[in-house]
C-alpha cells in the first residue's frame, strides 16, 4: 500500500487560523498613533474644560479658554489655579481648526460651544469637543 504524505484538512485549517490570529494581533498593535494621540488629546481637553468650568462656578469668576499658536490658555482663573492647568498639547502636531474661544462660566448654563481639533499628520480627521451648555463636554468625530 502506498502512504501519501501531506497535510490533512484539519492541520491546514489550524495553521490558517493561527496565521489569522497573528495578523489581527499585529494589526491592533500597529494602530495609527496619530489617531490614538488625537483621541487622547480630545479626552484630555474635555476633562480640562470641565475642570475650569467647575472652578469658574466655584469662584464666581468668568473663565475663557482660548487656542494659541503654541497650544491653549485659560483666562480669568486666579493665578494659582491657572498655573495648575496645562497650556500645551501632549503632541505638538495637534492643532485647533478655526479661532476657538470658549466661555466656561460662572453661570451654570453656558450655551452650546465647541472646539474642533485635528492632527497635522491627518488633517482630514477632526474631533469635536462640545457641550450643549448643560451637559459636560464630550468628544465626537466630526461628520
Amino acid at each position: 500500500m502506498y502512504r501519501t504524505r501531506g497535510f490533512t484538512l484539519l492541520e491546514l485549517l489550524v495553521v490558517i487560523s493561527i496565521i489569522a490570529l497573528a495578523t489581527v494581533g499585529v494589526g491592533l498593535a500597529m494602530r495609527d498613533s496619530s489617531q490614538t494621540q488625537l483621541e487622547r488629546e480630545a479626552a484630555r481637553l474635555a476633562a480640562l474644560l470641565e475642570s475650569a468650568r467647575a472652578q469658574s462656578r466655584a469662584t464666581g469668576v468668568p473663565v475663557r479658554w482660548r487656542a494659541t499658536a503654541q497650544g491653549f490658555r485659560f483666562e480669568g482663573l486666579p493665578p494659582g489655579a491657572t498655573a495648575a492647568l496645562p497650556t500645551q498639547w501632549l503632541d505638538a502636531g495637534t492643532v485647533v481648526r478655526g479661532d476657538a474661544v470658549l466661555t466656561l462660566g460662572p453661570e451654570p448654563l453656558i450655551g452650546p460651544q465647541q472646539v474642533l481639533i485635528t492632527h497635522q499628520a491627518q488633517p482630514e480627521r477632526t474631533l469635536r469637543v462640545a457641550t450643549d451648555g448643560v451637559r459636560p463636554f464630550t468628544v465626537e468625530p466630526l461628520q
